[in-house]
């Protein structure tokens, strides 16, 4: 049996190697297998742990052969590699010899009845984050791994500043299997880890330079995937093969029903796993290296063109018939599908245009509107509108939707001049047509972008004839999400009154059909008209909008709730001033990731709100709260929206009531209730402090007892009223 030193061998395996041990510890153990991917180190693992273990037996084998008399009065362990094709041999083995302890490893399970199974996955990978920082990220597992082996291929090899993005690449294009990293690693001899990246591209399985003493599986990337793919019967492997054109990530649109048997079969062996967190909505990936080399066996066959055609027939199919469910009460469920399946609807874009499908490829970039919007996706998405209509060759129903779509896009980005010359053009097409729901629909994005341009009065000229055209069509969806925006032109041009009135009506059609996108900014609109006379109501509206951006997956119309939702607190509980920086950081954060602008006379306020409370705050705390809110996700800044404190009427008794309150403070206690305001925990409050946390306890305590609260949210609202 090979030994191998635990400090070599086991970088990231302690939890599924003390696992191990202690099944071989347990003397009613009988077989217990090591299941992984090729490659993933499973035999190094049985071997380490077998060596470890090996005083709880009399005898440790290798071979079958050699268990001839066993089974006296000590325990016997039979290390038995790559047992999964071996199940009737196993069963007998341990049949015949009651003392028989069998340590097996396979890409499956060998299916013997009493099998304990340790699964092994590759080693966790960094996150994006990491790579700024090489010391978080040399604790990685696999980056550590590779950082060992590449040291000991070429000696004073070290993991930098300069080499750690390209490091984390390397781990993550090879997705943590640790045979894969090893082989990269002894490369590094040759290149450094940035010319590798290139060369690797999107072939990783080129990889070779396993030792020679090694098994030939072990020696190259290719080798190991041809042999992990040994023994598929042919529906799995045209499965498999199939399954490797499409982009990691995707989902039931690329499998049919017919394929059950086979899906099993792959996933049963890791060359199929599920990747995400949503179980309801199984998502899958081929692993590398089996993915880049079963590519380049189809391109070897000339089979290539044809898998990448059927991706892109599939995809194409997918949008048409998703497109309709995008605003109604299907909306987030579909939305999250296009949001999955972004880098499969790109490729097939790219697939559709390289073969000169121009209605196929204009179509799904049609449909894929919406979920572009809702993903902040805009910039890419003006490019293939741009692509498509400067190709020609399009009818023109489907050039005037692009061209209306371009102008969509346009406003979102803050192009608002651009955007009214694109709707401007798609009208000139879609008029001639007859269509009065597509010009309607095309006069009314023209209004927004109108009204975006600061022309309220030319908007409004647009905006009346269509939402009464749509409304007649029976167009709901386009004559709500038109009123609302009607809704706001009315409140440009002072018409408070009746801009409530229309966006009561819109209000209600949004919710209705179920287009929480819609309802999101009419929500935001609603709570921009309320918060003169009812502050309250202006909070609630903006939570139910952040909730629906959250369950959207919204990036277009959040930042613009996030802002005005800041604006809110810092107006109804100014102590909350560090989460009011947090989500006016986390709003400029999500516009600069979709390359977008905000509207010049909002950012005029938001302006001058920052500097507001850059000049109260000071510098340090301020400039603290802004780092902290860009590193929010769009998920992560609407949970540090809605965790500020809700008013309610014994809220506002509390805060009215503790008006003089905060004098009867200490200066200690001040200062402790005003951070209690500002969310932080017990915890916090004692780091930041230097106190103990239970002294911060005790001080809170003092400090609801004196303000007559009884609760952390009404200590927030005394010291906002106070403050």
């Amino acid at each position: 049996m090979p030994a191998f030193a635990p400090t070599e061998a086991m970088v990231g395996r302690e939890a599924e190697r003390e696992a191990l041990e202690a099944r071989l510890a347990d003397p009613r153990t009988r077989l217990v297998t090591v299941t992984g991917v090729a490659g993933v180190g499973k035999s190094r693992l049985a071997s380490v742990a077998a060596e470890n273990a090996a005083g709880a037996f009399g005898d440790v084998r290798t071979d079958p052969r050699e268990l001839d008399g066993a089974g006296g009065a000590g325990r016997t362990l039979l290390v038995l590699d790559g047992a999964e094709a071996r199940a009737d041999e196993v069963a007998a083995l341990l049949a015949r010899i009651p003392g028989l302890t069998v340590l097996a490893t396979g890409l499956q399970p060998v299916g013997v009845y009493g099998e304990q199974l340790v699964p092994v996955a590759p080693l966790p990978l960094p996150r994006p984050a990491d790579a700024d920082d090489p010391q978080a990220l040399a604790r990685i597992a696999s980056v550590e791994l590779f950082v060992r082996r590449a040291a000991a291929a070429c000696p004073g090899f070290a993991l930098t500043a300069d080499n750690a993005r390209d490091v984390a690449a390397l781990c993550t294009l090879l997705e943590g299997l640790p045979l894969a990293l090893e082989l990269a690693a002894g490369r590094m001899r040759l290149y450094p880890p940035g010319v590798l990246l290139a060369r690797l591209g999107t072939r990783p399985c080129t990889l070779s330079g396993g030792p020679a003493s090694a098994p030939a599986r072990h020696r190259s990337l290719d080798a190991l995937a041809e042999w992990s793919c040994r023994s598929l019967d042919t529906q799995a492997r045209a499965l498999l093969e199939r399954l490797a054109g499409y982009e990691p990530g995707f989902g039931a649109v690329a499998l049919d029903r017919s394929d059950g048997p086979a899906l099993d079969a792959l996933l049963d062996r890791g060359l199929l796993r599920l990747v995400g967190d949503d179980h309801a909505d199984a998502r899958y990936a081929v692993p590398e290296p089996v993915r880049s080399h079963l590519r380049g066996c189809q391109e070897e066959a000339g089979r290539a063109e044809a898998a990448a055609d059927d991706h892109a027939d599939r995809y194409a199919r997918l949008a048409a018939s998703a497109a309709p469910r995008l605003t109604g009460t299907d909306q987030a469920r579909w939305l999250a599908v296009f949001s999955a399946e972004a880098p499969n609807l790109r490729a097939a874009l790219d697939r559709l245009w390289s073969r000169g499908d121009r209605a196929a490829a204009a179509a799904t970039a049609l449909a894929c509107g919406e979920p572009w919007l809702a993903q902040g996706m805009l910039r890419p998405g003006l490019g293939w509108c741009d692509r498509l209509l400067e190709a020609g060759g399009l009818p023109e129903s489907p050039a005037a939707r692009l061209a209306d779509l371009s102008g969509v896009l346009a406003a979102a980005i803050g192009d608002a001049a651009d955007a009214v010359r694109r709707h401007r053009s798609a009208l000139a097409v879609c008029k001639p047509l007859g269509d009065r729901r597509l010009t309607s629909q095309v006069t009314a994005h023209l209004g927004a972008a109108l009204l975006s341009a600061g022309d309220p009065q030319g908007a409004l000229a647009a905006l009346e004839p269509a939402v009464s055209a749509l409304d007649a069509v029976g167009a709901v969806g386009p004559a709500a999400r038109a009123a609302t925006t009607l809704a706001a032109v009315l409140r440009a041009l002072g018409r408070d009154h009746r801009a409530a009135h229309v966006l009561e009506g819109a209000l209600g059609l949004l919710r209705r059909i179920g287009d929480d996108r819609g309802l999101a900014e009419a929500l935001r609109l609603s709570a921009a008209l309320t918060r003169g006379h009812d502050p309250d109501r202006a909070g609630a509206l903006l939570r139910e909008s952040l909730r629906l951006c959250r369950e959207t997956g919204d990036r277009t119309v959040l930042p613009l709730v996030l802002d005005e939702f800041a604006l809110h607190v810092l107006r109804v509980t100014p102590a909350q001033q560090p989460r009011v920086v947090r989500l006016l950081a986390a709003a400029s954060a999500l516009r600069e990731g979709t390359g977008s602008r905000a509207p010049q006379d909002h950012e005029a306020v938001v302006t001058r709100a920052r500097e507001g409370v850059l000049s109260r705050l000071g510098w340090s705390p301020y400039t603290t709260a802004w780092a902290e809110g860009r590193a929010l996700g769009p998920v992560e800044a609407v949970r540090e929206a809605l965790s500020s404190p809700v008013a309610t009427d014994t809220d506002s008794d509390a805060a009215r009531v503790s008006g003089e309150a905060p004098r009867t403070l200490t200066p200690r206690q001040v200062q402790v209730a005003m951070l209690v305001s500002e969310g932080l925990t017990n915890r916090q409050i004692a780091e930041r402090l230097g106190l103990s946390e239970w002294t911060v306890v005790n001080h809170v305590r003092q400090i609801m007892r004196r303000l007559g609260c009884s609760s952390r949210i009404q200590v927030a609202w005394a010291m906002g009223q106070w403050a």
